[in-house]
């Protein structure tokens, strides 16, 4: 009589294939639970009456789940001499379809260091009329919220600051090029309004934009692993019938 073969090793190796997938659909999961409770405080944060940027002496330890969002008001005087233009295509509710640049400039703030505040969004054609030049001199009152610094990806130009060109808003990168020393790790995003240096600015900071797609991913690990465990159990099954 043939005995019947052994599906000892494909058995180990799928069910160890299957515990990671299951694993991994977990972590999805933890990572959902915490995305979910950061969305919570960012809404919290955004729609909060404005309040005072974090202590420049916690700079350092921020990461960018501290303040991402949060409404924040800061007092200062805009360093007109200095802006690094940053080539972008045109936001929502801006003007038109053209692309343009977000007007990045430094304020510096009255209680020491300094942050560079996204002013605004100005059409390529415009540019030249550089209304960003219009920020009040002496000390003002901005408004806005605080953001991360851009990400780049793998179709980003590199910045070349010594002829102008910025394409990513990294506050650090931009600050460095200004040479200052102590400016915040994050960009200040100007509160939408009716500017009269002709800036297009956000209308509102809308965090439904913020991807979360863990319970997305999660379901998929769990699918894959359900799916493994049923092709095994039907080829294990022809190989003993």
């Amino acid at each position: 009589m043939k005995s019947p073969p052994s599906l000892l090793w494909q058995g180990a190796s799928v069910a160890a294939t299957i515990a990671l997938c299951i694993s991994l659909g977990v972590w999805q999961l933890r990572r959902l639970e915490w995305k979910e409770n950061l969305l919570a405080a960012i809404e919290t944060r955004a729609h909060s009456a404005p309040s005072a940027l974090p202590e420049r002496g916690s700079w350092p330890r921020l990461s960018s789940d501290d303040y991402a969002y949060a409404h924040v008001r800061a007092e200062g005087a805009f360093d007109l001499a200095r802006v690094a233009l940053v080539f972008t295509s045109a936001p929502e509710g801006g003007i038109g379809a053209e692309p343009g640049f977000l007007a990045l400039m430094p304020l510096q703030l009255a209680s020491g260091g300094a942050v560079i505040v996204n002013r605004g969004f100005t059409p390529q054609s415009k540019a030249e009329a550089g209304g960003w030049r219009e920020a009040p001199g002496g000390t003002t009152v901005v408004t806005g919220w605080l953001m991360s610094p851009q990400k780049r990806n793998m179709f980003t130009p590199p910045d070349d600051p010594s002829n102008g060109k910025w394409f990513t808003a990294d506050p650090a990168a931009i600050a460095a090029a200004f040479g200052m020393a102590e400016a915040a790790p994050f960009l200040l995003e100007q509160q939408a309004g009716a500017p009269e240096d002709g800036l297009s600015r956000p209308v509102a900071i809308d965090t439904a934009q913020i991807p979360n797609n863990h319970l997305g991913y999660a379901a998929t690990w769990f699918g894959l692993a359900a799916a493994m465990g049923i092709l095994f159990a039907v080829y294990a099954k022809g190989r003993l019938d």
